[in-house]
Parts: structure tokens; sequence; C-alpha cells
């Protein structure tokens, strides 16, 4: 075997899924078979940057790590042990703008310079599926380059759009800490858009039609030319400005590209550029920025090239779902000879149990299923911020989804169990006791009197500070706990010491009394249960724990499924717990972990809810 194409090898293997990577190993699997480099017979820049490539893509490492390519493994393994200088040039370095992560996505042609743009319909909130969109375009723009992201509203649907909707993007934006260095509008180039469609026309590109919708797209699956198809430019130039006047003529017609009728590729069968707002049952409504000035609006598809074009943008980021309308992007550019542009695909992204329809988001809210668009249930972004997650791991999880081409239902637990990470080493530690049916135990051989002392608030990391705990003869401790614990059995009072139980009557349901002997000198490695407490306490926090549910019971729903057969009819539950007093100084949006209970944010710090009680909100652990 000859040598290796390196510098095609290493940028597949970069961008390699799972489904794509394997015919890469098995070519390098073939060329190792019997050599112990790539070339030659010592380390060479093809060894490091094969090496490096396969280090830092995650399906590759677990494949080479399973040994099922045999040669690769022990080639990947020398290269390791012999040269381990390879292995520290080969971590990813920090770029100099936000020392962010390196996720090494190959982006073409940025060698110029990179201007990204995330083009959102301002007619709803902003959801999770919309964050991978805006976070690679912030990647790109601010982190794996010195460019520039802008956030440009594409408003050509008047009909669905409202101030509200786009008042509520900038901030969730924002709020994803994503760096915006422009806002503009689709609106703002409606002259320029216009003139553009003039020019088509004028050159043979485009044509009205007046051809009735229903015959249009039979004309269209059928792959049959418009009967408007020939007609001379002078007549549709007059259509588009009876359009552009809204006379009853005008609004017989809408404005087609002149492309190819029989296309394979259905978006090449002369799309429609220009038209009348299709309002449905609804009122003619005036443009929520440009009011009445404009009868007719551009198509996104025709829109969105010239404006990428016009605004400098060098990279356009769109879901693969668009990949069959790419011909017909590049086409608009051509005809109409204006600045070029690299288009990047990625996936769309779903999660299992959650719907993203716009409709249906509106139904529930609507109902009354939830409370509101920031509900913590709901999938938009200020829901899920709300629930707990934090902008870094939703970040992390989504640039490193960045590279996939495959539409999947991804599991909430992969990016739960991120933010978990991200949270564990920083987060304060505090107890809380379920307040139904707490019992108030007695402790012989404890303090006469109450005393406090200085704990920290995170065992391994100092920084996180202190907290004054109280000790005294009388501790709270939660009914489950008590319900397991037998006479005379030896456990653990976690951040204390050990106790014997010495007076417990089962008989009783609830059990009210519980009688424990204080045993310091017992080891608490030999105990089996560790129990948390709290010391009785007038100064204890009430507060309210909220723990919450999918809003549906399926994992995907189908087109033809009713979302109200899916609803899940239990999504949320509340309990009361008292808590340390030290929790009434975190502020609404900080997090805390209750010990054996979990991570927290706050929604409601104390004396903001209801009776003056903090309410926190569970934040999902991750993992299964």
């Amino acid at each position: 075997m000859g040598a290796l194409d390196i510098e095609t090898l290493v940028p597949a293997i970069v961008a390699a899924d799972f489904k794509t990577l394997e015919p890469h190993l098995l070519t390098l699997e073939k060329h190792l078979t019997l050599r112990t480099y790539i070339a030659g017979y010592d380390l060479s820049d093809a060894d490091k940057k094969v090496w490096s490539a396969l280090r830092n893509n995650k399906v590759a490492i677990g494949l080479i790590r399973k040994g099922q390519f045999a040669s690769v493994t022990r080639w990947f393994n020398h290269i390791e042990q012999a040269h381990p200088e390879v292995k520290e040039e080969a971590v990813p370095k920090p770029n100099k703008n936000k020392g962010g992560a390196n996720y090494n996505i190959p982006l073409p042609n940025a060698e110029n310079g990179v201007v990204t743009r995330f083009p959102p319909e301002p007619s709803g909130y902003m959801h999770i599926g919309h964050t991978k969109a805006a976070l690679l375009n912030d990647y790109f723009a601010n982190e794996a380059f010195d460019g520039k992201m802008i956030l440009r509203f594409d408003d050509t649907n008047p009909s669905k759009e409202k101030q509200e909707y786009q008042d509520s993007i900038v901030e969730d934006t924002k709020n994803l800490g994503v760096k915006i260095d422009r806002i503009t509008h689709t609106s703002d180039y409606f002259k320029e858009i216009y003139e553009h469609a003039e020019k088509l026309i004028k050159s043979g590109n485009a044509y009205a039609d007046d051809t009735e919708p229903e015959i249009q797209k039979e004309d269209r699956m059928n792959r049959r030319a418009s009967k408007c198809r020939d007609r001379p430019a002078e007549e549709s130039l007059a259509m588009l400005e009876e359009m552009k006047n809204g006379t009853d003529l005008g609004r017989k017609h809408c404005i087609r590209a002149r492309i190819q009728f029989d296309s394979s590729n259905g978006a090449m069968r002369d799309p429609i550029i220009y038209r009348f707002p299709n309002w449905a049952d609804k009122e003619p409504a005036p443009h929520h920025r440009t009011g009445w000035e404009w009868n007719i609006y551009p198509t996104y598809d025709f829109a969105c090239p010239i404006v990428d074009s016009l605004e400098g943008v060098t990279h356009a980021l769109r879901t693969t779902e668009y990949a069959d309308r790419n011909e017909q992007y590049h086409w608009f550019l051509n005809a109409l000879d204006i600045r070029r542009v690299n288009l990047w695909e990625f996936s769309r992204i779903n999660f299992i149990r959650t719907f993203l329809s716009k409709r249906k988001l509106s139904k529930v809210v609507d109902s009354g299923k939830v409370s509101g668009w920031d509900d913590p249930r709901m999938p938009t972004v200020r829901g899920i911020l709300r629930r707990g997650l934090t902008t870094a791991a939703l970040r992390e999880f989504m640039v490193k989804q960045g590279p996939s081409r495959n539409i999947v239902n991804m599991d909430w637990h992969a990016l739960w169990a991120i933010n978990k990470r991200i949270l564990d080493p920083v987060v304060p530690r505090f107890t809380a006791i379920e307040k139904q049916d707490a019992i108030l135990a007695t402790l012989t051989g404890g303090p006469e009197a109450p005393y406090y002392e200085d704990r920290p608030r995170h065992q391994k990391n100092p920084d996180v500070g202190t907290k004054p705990v109280r000790f005294s003869s009388k501790v709270w401790l939660e009914q489950v706990d008590v319900l397991t614990l037998a006479p005379e059995e030896e456990f653990t009072l976690m951040q204390w010491g050990n106790a014997i139980v010495k007076g417990l009557d089962k008989a009783s349901a609830p059990i009210k009394e519980l009688q424990l002997q204080l045993h310091l000198e017992g080891d608490f490695k030999k105990t089996e249960k560790k129990i948390t407490w709290l010391s009785e306490n007038p100064d204890l926090l009430e507060v309210e724990l909220w723990d919450f549910d999918y809003l549906i019971t399926k994992d995907s729903l189908d087109p033809e499924d009713n979302l109200d057969d899916f609803l899940n009819p239990k999504t949320e539950s509340m309990s009361l717990a008292l808590c340390d007093p030290t929790v009434k100084e975190l502020k609404a949006g900080e997090f805390l972990q209750l010990e054996r209970k979990g991570y927290f944010r706050v929604d409601k710090a104390a004396g903001e809810g209801p009776e003056g009680r903090a309410v926190l909100f569970k934040v999902p652990a991750g993992g299964k």
C-alpha cells in the first residue's frame, strides 16, 4: 500500500461521526498492518497529525480503546507511550478571545475572516432547538475565530410576527452568553430585495405567475412548466408593480424564479420569490416594523442569500433540512451576480419526550397546563435556564454536536450530566429536612447548650467559603430515614459523628419520638447508614422544594398524534422542608446542593416566595 493522503485524511477524521469514521479507520488499519510509523522509521508530522485528529474525536478514541482496529490501536498506543510530547501538543489550546474550548470543528475558507448570522423568525419564543444554531454561530465567530456574529430577524411573514417575540429572542440570546455584534432585520433590506427581484425579471430569470395555487402546486409536482413561464419581462415587471401597489390584479399574482421546472430537485422548480402574505382566517395586519409600507414580501429562500451577501456574511450555517435548497441558494447569488457566501451544514437537534412545535407549545401555555413560556417544564430557553441548566453546559453540549449530520432524538440525561459536572465543583452544600412528619430526636450525650462551628460549604473547594453549623441535644430527622433504623443500631449523623438508637417505637405511624445516644468514638466507616440532620433552631428556614417531569409520555410524537392523548397527567411535585438558616443568603438564580437530595436552583429567594418561603427547583442530575 502506498502513502496516505494525510491532507485529506486528517480533516475527514476530525469531522467524522460514527457512520462516516469507519472507512477512514479501515484505510489506516491496512496502511499500519506492517508498519510502526505512518511514514518512515521514526515519528513524523504525519503521525502527529493523524494521532491528534484521532485523539480529539470522541468516537474514534472509543473505537481505538476497544481494540476494534488492532493495528491502529497498536500504533496509537505506541505513539502515546514512546512520544509523550505528542499528547501534549494534541491538547486543544484555549482561544485568546474567550478562553473557551477548541472543538476542532473545521470551517472551510475561513482564512480571510469569519462573519456568521443567526436568523430567527420573530414568531415565537426561542426554544432549545434554536440554541444549537445560536451557539454554533457564536462559536465560529467569537471563539474559533476572531470574527463577528449578526443577529438578524427574518421578518418576512407579518401575519405571525410580534415585537414581543423579537424582544424575547434578543434577551434569550444574550442570556445564552452569545456575543451579538449587530442586530438587523430582513425588513431593513426590503427595498434592495425588491430591486433584486426586478433585476431577475429583466434578465429573464423570473416571471409573474397568476396560475391558481393548486394548479401551480400540481405543475411543480409533475414537473410541468407554468403557462406564464415565457411571459415577456415587461409584462412581469408591470405585474410586480401591480403587486407592490396591492391592486386586485396584482393580488392574483406571485413572482417565480425561472430556474428549471423539470429539475429532479424540487427546490429548483421555479420557486416563488415574492408573494402576498397568507392571511388565511386572520385579518390583514401591518408589519410590526414597516407598517403598511409593503403589500408583498419576499420568501425566506429569496431574501436570505441576498441579505447574507449584502451584510458581509462569510459563512451561513444551515441545518441539513435545507440541503436540497443549497443549490437554489447558490443559484440566486450567481444569477444576481452578487458576493458569494459559504454554506456550512449541521443537523437539527431533537430531545426525547419533548415537542418544539410552536402550535403545540402555545396550546399548553394557553390551556394552563404550564404557567407560561418560562415554565421550567417548557423547552424554551427561558424555561430550561429557569429549570437549572447552565449556559456553559448548553454551550459545551451543542458545540460538541456541531459536526454531526445525523438528526437524532437526544436524551436529556447527557445534557444534564454535563451540567452536573459544571455545578459540582463550585456549588455550596446545605442540609434540608422534609417537614412532613419530621421527627425531633433527643440526643443523650449531646451538648448541654447549643453551640456553633464553622464548617466548609464544600468539602473539596475551600473557595466556596464556610457556614455556621449549630449543634444541640435535639435534632430534626426525616421520617423516611427513621423508618429504616432498628433499636441499638449505630448510624452516622453526617458531618458530626455516630449515634446509637436507644428508644424507637415503630408501632405508631408516623413515628413521633426517637431517643439517641451520641457515640462520637464510633467509626463512621463501619456504619451502613449516613443520615442528614438539622439541630433544633428557631431560625431554620422553610423552603419549597419543587421537582418536575416531562410534559409528554411518549419519546417522540408522530405527525398524526393528538397532543392531548400523550400529555403527562402529573408533571410537578412540591414538598416543604426546613433548611440551614444561611440558605436565606442565596439570591434568585443561584445554585446549591442539598445533601442527599441533589442540586437546586433558587427560583425565589427567602422572603420572595409564598408566605415568605424560598422556592427551590430541583436540577436534573443526568445519568440513567
